[in-house]
């Protein structure tokens, strides 16, 4: 959903008040471009956005952007590929679940006219400062825009939320708490993301409408490709148990048809209790549990505990791509590594 700061009022939001074009003239091809857009990106709501955007002109600066962490920052690049580069916040492997900002990303967060972030259940640390930020600004929180699909959370059981519920016993049911933030992990929100993403940047600079545009078009064909290599790379690999360190995969999980059935930890922010582990450890000798996944952030001590004498496996998954180097390439890494992290710990 994109919402203003609170002190913005409706109008932030009405395309009439949005920025001024600084030329009238108007391309064939830019006309093109946009109408395609509004055809093919844009919900209804947001296509007479991209509409008026093509009475635009061309040649201004890009806009000062923010983005809270690395998949989302990815595919925010990609939409402004040739245009500028959008500022990240949480970099390497830092956690948004408890991560601090800083002066200096303080400071580009006052100079930012456009901000995305998934919401408050996932980068807390930024509810405050955005609330701060002037009224030119537009925040985009993502976790609520148009065409998400959101999944619950899980509660401090733990339980696997691979794939559909399964019947009753079955250790893949659904348990209510809350909403799964990581939504970047399935395609079809990536999509969305990518759509919100050209709407916004629209609106706040549209003398470069037709770029956005054209990126957006070109990331979407790429999702769609990346989607049906992940669905191969994963076939094989579909209904092998498995358990995950904490719950942050249910998005990629329920695509791609994974049984996810434990968690070692209610959540990132607290070690699990001796019973717990017990717990976890009777689940991955009952169910035949192949791999145990950890991720680069945390201790994988604790995970080789907790296989010892099972005959499971350990693997890494990094649900923000911790390791890879920012940019529009970054997403499109970081899902290929999840497929290729649970098909070589889970497959043979």
């Amino acid at each position: 959903m994109e919402r203003s700061v609170t002190r913005y009022g409706p109008k932030a939001l009405d395309p009439a008040y949005g920025p001024k074009a600084r030329d009238p003239a108007l391309g064939a091809r830019r006309g093109l471009l946009m109408r395609r857009l509004a055809r093919t990106l844009l919900s209804p709501g947001l296509a007479a956005l991209a509409l008026a955007a093509a009475t635009a002109g061309s040649g201004a600066a890009e806009p000062a952007v923010v983005v809270s962490i690395q998949p989302v920052h990815s595919l925010v690049a990609g939409v402004m590929a040739g245009i500028g580069m959008p500022k990240l916040i949480v970099k390497g492997g830092a956690s948004p679940h408890s991560y601090s900002l800083r002066p200096s990303e303080a400071g580009s967060l006052s100079r930012a006219r456009l901000v995305f972030w998934i919401g408050g259940a996932l980068e807390t640390f930024l509810e405050k400062p955005l609330k701060a930020l002037s009224a030119d600004a537009l925040i985009v929180e993502l976790g609520e825009a148009q065409g998400i699909t959101r999944l619950p959370g899980e509660d401090a059981a733990g339980e696997g939320r691979g794939g559909e519920p399964g019947p009753e016993g079955d250790p893949r049911a659904h348990r209510p708490g809350g909403t799964d933030p990581h939504i970047w992990l399935d395609p079809d929100n990536a999509r969305a993301i990518v759509q919100a993403a050209v709407a916004a940047l629209i609106r706040v600079d549209p003398a470069n409408g037709t770029g956005y545009a054209a990126n957006g078009e070109r990331l979407l064909a790429r999702i769609e490709a990346l989607d049906a290599e992940l669905r191969r790379t994963l076939a094989p690999v579909r209904e092998v148990p498995y358990v995950v360190l904490h719950d942050a995969y249910g998005y990629f999980e329920r695509r791609y048809g994974l049984f996810h059935v434990a968690a070692l930890a209610p959540d990132p922010g607290r070690k699990p209790g001796a019973r717990r582990l017990s717990e976890v450890r009777r689940k991955i000798e009952a169910l035949g549990v192949r791999c145990v996944f950890t991720e680069p952030q945390f201790e994988p001590a604790l995970v080789r505990t907790v296989i010892e004498g099972t005959g499971a496996r350990t693997g890494v998954l990094d649900p923000l791509g911790a390791g890879l180097a920012p940019g529009p390439e970054a997403y499109f890494a970081l899902m290929a590594d999840l497929a290729a992290s649970f098909r070589d710990c889970l497959g043979g």
